[in-house]
């Protein structure tokens, strides 16, 4: 069986960069934006630190690239019952399709977070990391923006990653968006859930804060 993507209006100046990335580096982790695999696969371990129960969940995955987070899930014995997977890009959506022709997977083109379905879990890594030319307070509107469509449409909980405002001064670029954690921490707590974690020790510079909403 087919995996079927729907078609949505996208953001040209996001489409551009990632079809650059694509086009370089193909379908992997560099190819979707991260530095390496690991570097991919570390976000995702704090991410499913969310999920409750591992079996028969459902899940939106925002910025899905080519599903690696689907894959990572199945390595780890987690067993999705429907993966939902939202991308600005044909191409990493049309190679999501090719490497999981599953009707557990059901991929959708989307520009804007409140086209999501509503599922149990939801996440999002590394949408936020580029700038395109906003200010810091623009990027923190959009955030906040995106993570409340996020709550909206997660029953049991949600987890994203930003890159970190600790980051060494030398080493930061203009380009990206450097979120200050406590922030980030405080908003959560005060308007989505009592249960919030910050996780900021994988050695990375991000964090990544998990927000539950209740067990199973």
């Amino acid at each position: 069986m087919s995996t079927e993507i729907k078609r949505i209006h996208t953001s040209e100046e996001v489409v551009e960069y990632y079809t650059n990335r694509m086009h370089t580096y193909g379908a992997t982790a560099v190819g979707v934006g991260w530095k390496d695999e690991h570097a991919q696969m570390v976000r995702f371990q704090q991410l499913v630190k969310v999920i409750g129960n591992p079996e028969g969940f459902t899940i939106n995955d925002v910025g899905c690239g080519i599903a690696a987070l689907y894959n990572y899930l199945l390595t780890q014995s987690y067993k999705p019952a429907t993966y939902y997977g939202y991308d600005v890009l044909d191409s990493m959506l049309e190679e999501a399709a090719r490497r999981l022709p599953v009707p557990e997977v059901k991929l959708t083109k989307i520009n804007d977070a409140r086209e999501i379905a509503t599922a149990d879990y939801s996440m999002a890594s590394g949408i936020f990391n580029l700038k395109y030319g906003f200010s810091d307070d623009e990027m923190r509107s959009h955030v906040i923006s995106t993570i409340t469509e996020m709550n909206t449409h997660s029953r049991l909980g949600f987890g994203f990653n930003l890159l970190t405002g600790y980051s060494d001064k030398e080493y930061m670029q203009p380009h990206l968006y450097y979120a200050d954690p406590l922030f980030f921490f405080d908003y959560c707590k005060r308007n989505f859930s009592r249960n919030v974690a910050l996780l900021h020790d994988y050695d990375q510079y991000d964090f990544t804060i998990l927000v539950r909403k209740k067990t199973i």
